[in-house]
């Protein structure tokens, strides 16, 4: 195996990120003296996990080492790694050890028929988004409160891409924005664990890692999120606020695409103005005027579950 694995690369800059993140006292370590690091130092984490220095430097470099799954469970447990940071830990390096394929499957995703007709027959908005939080369809309930995604070109269609593009969003005045960024953020990186190498998810993070120093600096915190739900206000002129509860459910495939469905209480106020945001819409004879306006038309709020 070389250093160029792509897992390889992954794995270490995963540990890097996660060792910045804690300093000596969180660890029961007294600082000593001036430090030219941040978090703690790699000696001092390979203490932690009962390793030696320099084969724990070989891991974080992505060197030539196949860890076993007991040194996995030592470094995630001196890291204090999470149930969901510790099986994205274990991909990364049971993917390392393999050779690199010469040859991946990378099929189109597509939304299976049985899904669209879900979709079409769920009477609150929804939407299926690929494993690289691409559009792939949506349901006429979701078109109602968020605008017609055909405005856009398909390739342009993309959760993270739509979140940073500053033409849509205007001001990020959400006081949340940065937690709805990085719980998209964080499915990508749990897409990038399944194929660091993926052309779809190169481009979108080259793309925003050009563009947007906010993507920069929370992409570099390795956060990872294998699916995400949580409350959203969405501020629509025509009815007011909604507040709608939204979850992410997975579809067959691994990795495969996830539907993201939004609800509210029944009987509740917001669910009667979601009701009357599609009668208002549906009366309309054309919608050629609406914007997509995902990343723009709520703000996150209250709870966040992992």
């Amino acid at each position: 195996m070389s250093s160029r694995h792509p897992y390889a690369r992954e794995l270490g800059d995963f540990l890097r990120a996660r060792r910045s993140r804690l300093g000596p006292r969180d660890v029961g370590l007294e600082p000593g003296g001036r430090r030219k690091v941040t978090g703690l130092r790699r000696e001092e984490l390979a203490l932690l996990a009962g390793l030696s220095t320099d084969y724990y430097q070989r891991i974080e470099q992505g060197r030539e080492v196949r860890p076993s799954d007991d040194v996995l469970d030592a470094i995630a447990g001196a890291l204090g790694l999470d149930d969901e940071e510790r099986r994205h830990l274990f991909t990364l390096a049971r993917s390392a050890r393999r050779p690199v394929p010469a040859r991946v499957d990378r099929d189109p995703e597509r939304v299976p028929d049985s899904t669209r007709r879900l979709l079409r027959v769920t009477d609150t908005p929804a939407v299926v988004l690929g494993r690289h939080l691409d559009l792939l369809d949506w349901n006429p309930m979701a078109q109602a409160l968020l605008g017609d995604p055909g405005a856009y070109p398909p390739d342009r269609l993309n959760m993270l891409l739509l979140l940073f593009d500053d033409a849509l969003t205007g001001r990020r005045s959400c006081a949340d924005w940065e937690q709805q960024a990085l719980d998209y953020i964080g499915m990508m990186r749990a897409a990038v664990a399944t194929d660091p190498t993926h052309p779809r998810a190169t481009a979108i993070v080259g793309e925003l890692s050009i563009r947007s120093a906010e993507f920069r600096r929370l992409w570099a915190r390795h956060d990872v999120r294998e699916s995400v739900s949580g409350t959203k206000t969405f501020r629509v002129p025509e009815v007011g606020d909604i507040v709608l509860d939204w979850d992410t459910y997975p579809l067959p495939g691994n990795p495969g695409p996830v539907m993201l469905v939004f609800t509210a209480e029944p009987g509740s106020a917001d669910a009667d103005r979601l009701r009357l945001l599609a009668s208002l819409r549906a009366t309309r004879s054309a919608l050629s005027d609406e914007h997509f306006s995902w990343s723009a038309s709520h703000s996150p709020a209250g709870r966040r579950t992992t």
